[in-house]
């Protein structure tokens, strides 16, 4: 999630200051370094005012195929670049692949359909990709009264934790692979809400970590169980996920990957 003022005219109206669901940076956590390097940055065509490129993230989950959130697309958009670097910079690698939204995706970051992939013409090398969870995960953790002590790390490239001023929050952006971690709010049939309140020790995402992963674990896991989709305008409370171990998501990924 992340503020823009140009390019893909859907995520600039997800990520403007003033909605009140804004699509979600990593907040109140530390710089990932190469502990996730499956998590990538989608790369804008040309620098935004402030001097970066990222405008949301996404996990690669397999040699070909990144997983991100329909609304980081443009109605229209058929291709997305991606960059693997901790720290963008003009220059580094980026991968060029074929974009594709659920096309059951209505435009709304209330809709449960939105995720959507980048599927790259060869493999990307050097990456182990993140593991998906099994059908049903989170419910049979719920069942099993383990998932409300259960511990979540979210990964992103979006805006660190907003500082109050005179005209207002100022969200800073550097392009910077980051995590924090969170713990359970509430979970639904299409959506997993985590705290990400400060003064309770949990941290999250906040604008431009739409489409990046939650992984169920600590700070070294790699099961990505939900992608960031929206939260609080002040990015402090709760971080909004897809679950990706529902229906509606596994159908469309198994389009793509192989599923566990």
């Amino acid at each position: 999630m992340r503020m823009r003022t140009t390019l893909l005219a859907a995520t600039v109206a997800a990520l403007a200051v003033a909605v009140a669901s804004p699509a979600l940076a990593v907040t109140y956590g530390a710089p990932d370094g190469n502990t996730h390097p499956e998590v990538g940055a989608l790369i804008a065509d040309q620098a935004y005012s402030d001097g970066t490129w990222a405008y949301c993230s996404g996990t690669l989950v397999s040699p070909t195929v990144f997983v991100t959130a329909a609304h980081c697309g443009d109605p229209g958009q058929t291709t997305a670049r991606v960059s693997f670097s901790s720290q963008y910079k003009p220059g580094d690698t980026v991968y060029t692949g074929r974009y594709v939204p659920d096309p059951r995706y209505d435009a709304s970051q209330s809709d449960p359909h939105d995720i959507a992939v980048v599927v790259f013409p060869k493999a990307i090398s050097g990456i182990t990709p993140a593991r998906l969870p099994a059908a049903g995960l989170l419910d049979r953790m719920k069942d099993d009264r383990t998932l409300s002590t259960a511990t979540f790390t979210s990964v992103g490239f979006g805006s660190l934790a907003p500082v109050n001023g005179p005209g207002g929050k100022t969200y800073t952006y550097t392009d910077t692979r980051n995590r924090a971690s969170g713990s359970l709010n509430s979970l639904t049939k299409a959506w997993l809400r985590l705290s990400q309140n400060p003064s309770t020790g949990d941290g999250g995402t906040c604008y431009g970590d739409s489409g990046g992963p939650n992984f169920l674990g600590d700070t070294t896991s790699h099961l990505l169980v939900a992608t960031t989709i929206t939260g609080d305008t002040a990015c402090r409370s709760t971080n909004v996920d897809y679950r990706l171990d529902a229906p509606a998501a596994r159908e469309f990924l198994g389009q793509f990957v192989t599923l566990p």
